[in-house]
């Protein structure tokens, strides 16, 4: 019998193995919030299935998403990202990336980790909407603005309500699966 998933992922596999693997599972370690965090900068203005298919290409280009790494990269290797077919060609995001890692890295210096700063916005466990359908699903809310606007403050770039509200989905902080789909009750 086919299970029931949340009626965005249908219609391809990529985008079904994304929702049943991954989307909405919370995550609390740092590496993969760094990734998420930066793969939803590059989705913005953008459809994230874009995103998924290249996100090898992100991870061998942006070795492995190490923020330690990409905090000191200079103008040579953002120009090197710049010329990579493989990736979103976006200057501004690529130099937000490089900025995110040095802001990342002053956040995990200052909370003790990244995941412990974020976590915390939702006291340490997910918010778990009740949306029948996609339609009802918010691109923001009050908790995103708020987070937005911190990280901002901290010296984050492409971090707007919508950008942050898709991070707290990608990575669990809240569970918008449909209700009938199979993994509301799972994550």
């Amino acid at each position: 019998m086919e299970k029931h998933r949340c009626a965005w992922c249908e219609g391809d596999e990529l985008y079904k193995a994304y929702h049943d693997l991954e989307w909405g599972v919370p995550v609390k370690d740092d590496a993969t919030l760094f990734e998420f965090l930066i793969l939803e900068t590059f989705q913005a203005g953008l459809s994230w299935i874009t995103i998924l298919r290249k996100r090898e290409n992100f991870r061998k280009a942006f070795d492995h998403f190490d923020y330690k790494k990409i905090a000191k990269y200079g103008q040579a290797k953002k120009d090197t990202l710049l010329q990579d077919a493989g990736i979103i060609r976006n200057k501004l995001k690529v130099n937000a990336t490089v900025t995110n890692a040095q802001a990342f890295l002053k956040v995990q210096e200052e909370f003790g980790s990244f995941s412990k700063y974020i976590w915390d916005f939702v006291d340490g466990k997910p918010i778990k909407n009740g949306f029948e359908n996609m339609g009802q699903i918010p691109a923001n809310t009050e908790l995103s603005h708020a987070i937005s606007k911190d990280l901002k403050k901290r010296g984050f770039k492409f971090v707007g309500s919508t950008v942050v509200y898709a991070h707290m989905q990608a990575t669990g902080m809240v569970n918008d699966h449909e209700v009938n789909c199979f993994r509301y009750e799972e994550v």
